[in-house]
């Protein structure tokens, strides 16, 4: 039997591979993006304590109305919108998810969707499957801004949606209120869909404020607005995230939602529900937690021949290795892990066409000193 695969392009994510040959070869995983220090011990015991209560069962298509008020609640106090929690707040298995229910809702055969690179991975593979055209525009290679001319090229009439992300994976870069304003601008009077992935909305540094498109009216009454229970409290394991949109596009993702996963793991929702409520210091401390993560790597990264580059929020440091090698950056990180015995991310995989001579990998500070200590050690011998 032939099959002819609908993602031909697609094998094994360079995250999956890099974590494969870190175990591998016993390197220090600076690639995955994952927190290697506790989940907050309150949202433990809520945990255990739903568990134990037996909220065991299949949660609400929608997600548990508690955890969907603390939502609204939340979202109000951080960005002053009023998002309904019974029609306009979804709680999905992970950002991942929401991502996909979104695209796949509203993008329909032949239209183009516009993602900023380097992007995360999983945007054109939804696209794809949408059966959608995904149209790449790059960010500027040196700071990671939007450059507002090519974007504005790449609008169409055949355009139905675009993404984008902020504070940015890989880079950090971040949406100034300047760009939404912009966005908002070259939107209007189109109809043209937002997916704004804001999986890293409370780590932003240097006294920055994350410019949600939930912040701007223009943009929120045509955005699919989604946020990561995971980066917030240090729990991607859980895979719960949530998605805010008016209510007609909530209807329409929901239609996708309750036919993929339906629903998302209950005690954990319960949990969250707990901890929004009644520890609201820990989502507001998150950007100075992490900026002190950032500064004391870029610091050790002094000892190093390793550049870092400037990192305006998210829990990623972008490092330029062209001082050590001249090899692509793929053969790069695949060297570093084999026979340095640290774990990076190229930042190929990110682009459709990546920038001629770049020469960046990505490593995750949401570590431990312990962790950090150990790789840095080992960079210093390259």
């Amino acid at each position: 039997m032939h099959l002819q695969s609908k993602l031909p392009n697609v094998g094994t994510t360079i995250f999956t591979v890099m974590s494969g040959m870190a175990m591998q070869h016993q390197a220090v995983n600076l690639g995955q993006g994952f927190p290697d220090f506790p989940v907050p011990e309150f949202l433990v015991e809520a945990l255990a304590r739903a568990m134990r209560d037996g909220k065991n069962q299949y949660a609400p298509m929608t997600g548990i109305p508690a955890l969907r008020e603390a939502i609204a609640e939340k979202t109000l106090a951080c960005y002053g919108h009023s998002a309904c929690p019974d029609s306009e707040i979804t709680v999905t298995s992970g950002a991942s998810e929401a991502i996909f229910d979104a695209v796949l809702a509203v993008v329909r055969s032949g239209d183009e969707v516009i993602v900023l690179d380097p992007c995360y991975d999983c945007y054109e593979p939804a696209i794809e499957l949408a059966g959608g055209i995904c149209v790449h525009v790059p960010l500027n290679p040196e700071d990671f801004r939007v450059d507002w001319a090519l974007l504005t090229a790449a609008v169409t009439a055949k355009t139905r949606m675009i993404f984008i992300n902020s504070p940015h994976n890989p880079s950090g870069a971040l949406f100034s209120a300047d760009d939404m304003q912009k966005l908002a601008e070259l939107m209007r009077g189109r109809n043209i869909f937002l997916l704004s992935d804001e999986v890293y909305e409370h780590i932003v540094f240097d006294g920055a404020r994350h410019e949600s498109a939930l912040r701007y009216p223009e943009l929120a009454e045509k955005a699919f607005v989604i946020s990561s229970f995971g980066k917030t409290y240090h729990c991607t394991g859980w895979k719960i995230g949530y998605c805010i949109a008016p209510k007609a596009l909530t209807t329409e993702l929901r239609k996708v939602h309750q036919y993929n996963t339906f629903c998302s793991f209950a005690p954990a929702q319960w949990a969250f529900a707990e901890m929004i409520r009644n520890h609201p210091e820990h989502y507001a401390e998150l950007g100075p937690f992490y900026q002190s993560k950032r500064t004391y790597m870029q610091q050790q990264l002094l000892k190093t021949r390793f550049k870092a580059l400037s990192v305006p929020g998210g829990y990623f440091q972008l490092v330029d290795y062209s001082a050590v090698s001249d090899l692509p950056d793929a053969e790069f990180a695949r060297w570093l892990c084999v026979e340095k015995g640290v774990a990076a991310i190229p930042l190929s995989p990110f682009y459709e066409t990546p920038p001629a001579g770049q020469r960046l990998v990505r490593l995750c500070f949401a570590k431990n000193a312990e962790t950090l200590d150990a790789a840095i050690a080992r960079l210093e011998l390259v």
